[in-house]
């Protein structure tokens, strides 16, 4: 029996059926694809690691919890969800203010690259994989995230450009990270993904004169499907207590201060985009610290004292280090070569001044599950 591909990814139940859907057969726009391709420390990455020794994980220890989520996540509460509908607003790109355009559009491009690597990396893992358990949690991740991405290339599209997915995969370069490194980077990206969005879609909800684009509406279901694939890497680490112990702890903080300081260096190259939405950078950058922290105590044992004297200084030396070293790169010469040099290694002090601040410790609770709770 022949099976129709869904017209649109939203509707699709497979990542195969998303990716193939009508609304991610686009023609590209060379400059998007090309700002999706760069690869820098604040650009996001696509990522391939050790897939034999992922295939290989028991969830034996945390069978009662992961059986609960694969069931909500194979209910697919968000089917559907992520394309246009009577709630999406005509947007003037035309009118709206050039410096802001370029922000927004730099915004939708990353979060679409961002996505879209998600959907890759778990799609090879489903791909690659023979245990059941690991091949179904990442079967229904990347159709979650090739939903996501498609949902963002629509509303590029009506500025008249998208990002070529399908050309991301084959030519954009891969980073390889063993499996614990894709564990908490995973972890943080997908639960710092959830406290970005819904503190976004909270604040438009008490401030919707500060709603520019129509996207942010459909931010509550996007970010529970952040939170429930952050889930899911909170109950993988749980199947190994040596992953969050020893040694582990000190990888756990440099990555915790390394997703944290490229958020807030990152937002604060966008001042209009959140002029625009009428939120200040720093305390969004607060706001959203705090919630991934209180989050993040479900499988870490540390937190970052983000509220240590030293925290909010140092993360400005860091910005300031990326912005000068931003105006380098478009020198030549001497002046080139020596920008570059001094401002990379006020970026390293900044970064080291960050990760020396004592970590809070806690203890982890035995119940790991969370539900969306903000």
């Amino acid at each position: 029996m022949n099976v129709q591909t869904p017209t649109h990814s939203a509707d699709a139940t497979t990542v195969e059926a998303a990716l193939a859907a009508d609304n991610q057969q686009v023609v590209d726009s060379e400059s998007a694809t090309r700002v999706a391709m760069s690869n820098t420390l604040l650009t996001p990455r696509f990522y391939t690691t050790d897939f034999d020794e992922m295939d290989a994980i028991d969830v034996s220890p945390v069978r009662a919890d992961w059986d609960q989520l694969i069931g909500q996540m194979k209910s697919d509460p968000n089917k559907g969800h992520f394309k246009k509908n009577e709630d999406w607003d005509k947007v003037d790109w035309e009118g709206m203010d050039p410096a802001l355009k370029r922000e927004f559009i730099d915004f939708l491009i990353s979060s679409c690259t961002a996505e879209f690597s998600g959907c890759v990396l778990y799609k090879e893992m489903k791909r690659r994989g023979s245990n059941s358990d690991i091949t179904t949690l990442f079967q229904l991740m990347a159709r979650d995230e090739a939903r996501h991405a498609g949902f963002i290339n629509d509303a590029l599209r009506e500025a008249g450009i998208a990002v070529n997915l399908g050309f991301l995969t084959q030519k954009k370069k891969y980073t390889y990270f063993r499996p614990k490194f894709i564990y908490y980077a995973t972890y943080l990206s997908e639960k710092i993904g959830y406290a970005r969005y819904i503190t976004i879609f909270r604040h438009l909800e008490q401030h919707p004169e500060h709603r520019f684009h129509p996207i942010f509406k459909w931010f509550r279901e996007w970010c529970n499907d952040e939170f429930s694939h952050g889930e899911a890497f909170a109950l993988l680490m749980k199947t190994d207590p040596k992953l969050t112990s020893g040694i582990n702890v000190w990888w756990i903080k440099f990555f915790l201060t390394a997703v944290y300081g490229t958020m807030y260096v990152r937002d604060h190259q966008r001042p209009e985009f959140h002029k625009a939405l009428g939120v200040d950078p720093d305390w969004y950058a607060h706001s959203v610290f705090s919630k991934t922290s209180e989050i993040s105590k479900q499988v870490f044992p540390i937190t970052l004292d983000i509220d240590h004297p030293r925290w909010q200084p140092t993360l400005e030396r860091l910005n300031k280090a990326n912005v000068d070293l931003a105006a380098a790169e478009k020198k030549t010469g001497i002046a080139r070569l020596w920008g570059k040099a001094t401002a990379s290694a006020r970026a390293a002090a900044a970064f080291v001044s960050l990760y020396t601040i004592p970590a809070v410790r806690h203890t982890v609770p035995a119940q790991t599950r969370l539900e969306p709770a903000y």
